[in-house]
């Protein structure tokens, strides 16, 4: 029989605050599936764990998700909550600072960050009191099955929205670098460079094998390389801001220059019409307009890992809460600086003309540019392999929400990777652009991701011998819940004010 692959739901008796520094022999899920069947090569499989992973005495005949010892590196879960954080927000993130000048774009992003790690710490607090470390079980624990449904949910759309964005990349990025590699302006239409067909071959190809791992543990060299890329993209876009001059020229310009005027000499970075002080090319420290809408819900998009966060801790090898902090607050550090050097260096190069996303600004200069053809690969990689990482905890919550008390089935699992991808790839391919994509998933799910539910979550499940409703850390998580609703109706009604006037970048095609 397989080993159940599943996190029932929990009875109504939560563990003691102080039960997570007891030390206890547990069975992993291989020995549940023998019906404890003692060997002696099961010796490790009985190493001492934290209760957290323990169930309640009336629960002992089940197998839960957690029942099995974690097999993951701290590094390697750096790696998979990294590779979660980082995607195609990073590409957004140039835009965003030129719509609301550097300095407010670090105030933003620097708050961002800290809440990103203090919402985890919530999670964490509330996972380590009752034992589990599901995302809807959390919510099933303090609401009961609408916090549950709500949670699974918020999970599927928030982590649909990713995939859509990661993939929406690779449509509008591999044709250009197969065009780039053929030395070709203008196509005939053939299938090789039809962004439509690529997206899914990749899917198909490179995606569905992944996704169909067993464990999130197994993707951490996946993870590693997918981070590797994008730090060669981060380089890159230092690099290119000394060498691509201000203001830029498109590419398709100098050629209409070139041909009707030979008397104009173009330089490899572009026709540079005005000098360097010209006001195109100043930065802004401070910067508000229509499009600033979008720069909070997009930060927030750049951030979000949490539906990731109990499945990593859940395979950390000798887990505690302490450690897998640790795990949280490196990634999330590391995120921020590139982050903070990518919009910076993406910004100062193009200033006002940055694009909502930034390697399509560097193919108007030269689509044929090597270096940036090694930076399109390398994004195209490291967004491929971001999917499965992504895809994970959605299949989860789909488990939770319609087979909570099945045991792990190899058809079910394959048919759940296989329709949520056919159903992104329909998103991408009919998807208006990735700008529309970042706003409204991050103004909506986002929120309740990283405010609302581990804030409500904490205050629900947290006993109140521990921590009276009026202590200080029931008060400030019920101030970051209501952060979190406030934040979510002021990004929905500028994104609905901005569309409405017809000013939206976000209604035009890419």
């Amino acid at each position: 029989m397989e080993p159940a692959e599943m996190n029932t739901i929990p009875n109504g008796k939560g563990h003691e605050a102080g039960e997570e520094t007891t030390a206890t022999a547990i069975k992993s899920q291989s020995e549940d599936a023998a019906h404890n069947d003692r060997t002696p090569g099961n010796a490790e499989a009985n190493l001492p764990e934290s209760s957290e992973f323990l169930s309640n005495a009336d629960d002992k005949k089940t197998t839960r998700f957690t029942d099995f010892e974690g097999k993951t590196s701290f590094g390697m879960s750096v790696f998979n909550l990294g590779n979660a954080i980082m995607g195609s927000g990073i590409l957004g993130l140039a835009y965003a600072m030129a719509n609301t000048g550097i300095v407010l774009f670090i105030i933003l992003l620097t708050a961002v960050a800290g809440l990103s790690s203090y919402s985890i710490h919530l999670l964490l607090k509330s996972s380590g009191v009752v034992g589990i470390r599901a995302y809807e079980q959390l919510g099933y624990r303090a609401f009961g099955t609408p916090g549950k449904m709500a949670a699974g949910i918020a999970i599927t759309l928030q982590n649909i929205g990713a995939m859509s964005s990661y993939l929406y990349i690779v449509k509008y990025e591999f044709p250009l670098v197969i065009q780039a590699f053929l030395k070709v302006d203008n196509t005939s239409g053939e299938w090789y460079v039809n962004g439509n067909y690529l997206v899914v071959i990749v899917s198909c190809s490179v995606i569905l094998p992944l996704a169909l791992m067993k464990q999130l543990g197994y993707l951490g060299y996946t993870s590693g390389f997918s981070l590797s890329c994008m730090v060669f993209f981060l380089i890159a876009v230092i690099y290119k801001k000394f060498q691509v001059k201000c203001p830029f020229e498109d590419y398709a310009h100098n050629r209409t220059v070139l041909g009707f005027n030979t008397s104009v000499a173009a330089d490899p970075g572009g026709v540079e019409m005005t000098p360097e002080a010209d006001p195109a090319c100043t930065p802004h420290l401070f910067n508000m307009n229509s499009q600033t809408a979008y720069t909070v819900p997009i930060l927030a998009f750049a951030f979000v890992c949490h539906p990731e966060v109990l499945p990593i801790y859940t395979e950390l090898r000798n887990p505690t809460k302490t450690k897998m902090q640790h795990v949280s607050n490196i990634s999330i550090a590391v995120m921020y600086i590139m982050y903070l050097l990518a919009a910076l260096f993406g910004y100062l190069t193009f200033i006002d003309k940055v694009e909502a996303e930034l390697l399509h600004t560097y193919s108007r200069i030269d689509p044929y540019d090597t270096l940036i053809l090694c930076v399109r690969l390398a994004v195209l990689t490291a967004v491929t392999l971001t999917v499965p990482i992504v895809l994970f905890p959605v299949r989860r919550a789909i488990q939770q929400l319609f087979f909570a008390n099945k045991t792990f089935w190899w058809p079910r699992h394959i048919a759940i990777a296989v329709s949520l991808l056919t159903l992104i790839n329909l998103l991408v391919i009919f998807a208006p652009n990735i700008l529309g994509i970042f706003g409204v998933i991050g103004a909506t799910s986002a929120p309740c991701l990283i405010f609302i539910f581990p804030a409500v979550f904490y205050i629900r499940i947290v006993p109140k011998e521990e921590e009276p409703m009026r202590s200080a850390p029931k008060i400030l998580a019920a101030c970051f819940a209501i952060l979190g609703v406030l934040f979510m109706i002021m990004s929905l009604s500028f994104i609905i004010i901005d569309w409405t006037s017809g000013n939206s970048k976000g209604n035009s095609g890419h």
